[in-house]
């Protein structure tokens, strides 16, 4: 049976030593970069949700803008003043 050389277990370690040394700077580096992306995502979703808003307010004032627009105001001018001249004779 031979031995091993004291090169390769001392190289053996060093690599053990430098993994496990590590382990605590990539998982707060990754726990970090979930935080970030997630951060990223809210403020996305956030926009988007602003925009939709906007876009329901813009239609909804379109819809009462054309509902303005197609009253026929001569024929309710006409109609009102027929109502105020039958509630003038009647008074």
């Amino acid at each position: 049976m031979s031995t091993v050389s004291p090169q390769i277990t001392d190289a053996v370690t060093q690599t053990n030593v430098k993994v496990v040394a590590e382990s605590p700077a990539v998982a707060i580096s990754s726990l970090y970069q979930t935080a970030a992306h997630s951060t990223g995502l809210m403020f996305e979703n956030s926009v988007t949700a602003q925009n939709n808003q906007n876009i329901l307010a813009q239609a909804a004032t379109t819809q009462g803008v054309m509902q303005i627009y197609s009253i026929d105001t001569i024929s309710d001018a006409i109609s009102v003043a027929q109502m105020l001249n039958a509630n003038a004779a009647t008074t």
